[in-house]
């Protein structure tokens, strides 16, 4: 099994999950986070004072898979949070070694 991590902009998220309910992926977390890669923040101006913005709002979403749906996922995530801009996000992928379902003790395959 595999966890799918992506960081990306918020205003992608929707278009995100319908992607990935498209190959099938039934449950995600999303998590509102905050960050900075090459970006590096950027400059807003407020009150006529111009200011730096170092970490910039992103959406983390996570999803725990069978290592056969992975490469689909990621195909997914890609066609839907890609905007050519610098800042797009990034994709992590780990190996989770056991999964259970608390309510029903289900594990692994079964639990996802």
């Amino acid at each position: 099994m595999k966890k799918i991590i992506a960081i990306i902009k918020p205003f992608k998220l929707e278009e995100v999950r319908e992607a990935l309910a498209v190959v099938g992926v039934t449950g995600l977390t999303v998590t509102d986070v905050k960050g900075f890669g090459r970006q590096k923040g950027h400059t807003e101006l407020y009150r006529g004072a111009e200011y730096l913005v170092d970490f910039l709002p992103k959406v983390r979403v996570e999803v725990i898979v069978t290592a056969d749906k992975v490469d689909p996922i990621i195909e997914a995530i890609i066609a839907a949070a890609r905007t050519g801009k610098i800042g797009d996000g990034k994709i992590f992928v780990q190996s989770v070694e056991q999964v259970l379902r608390i309510r029903t003790g289900e594990t692994n395959e079964a639990a996802i």
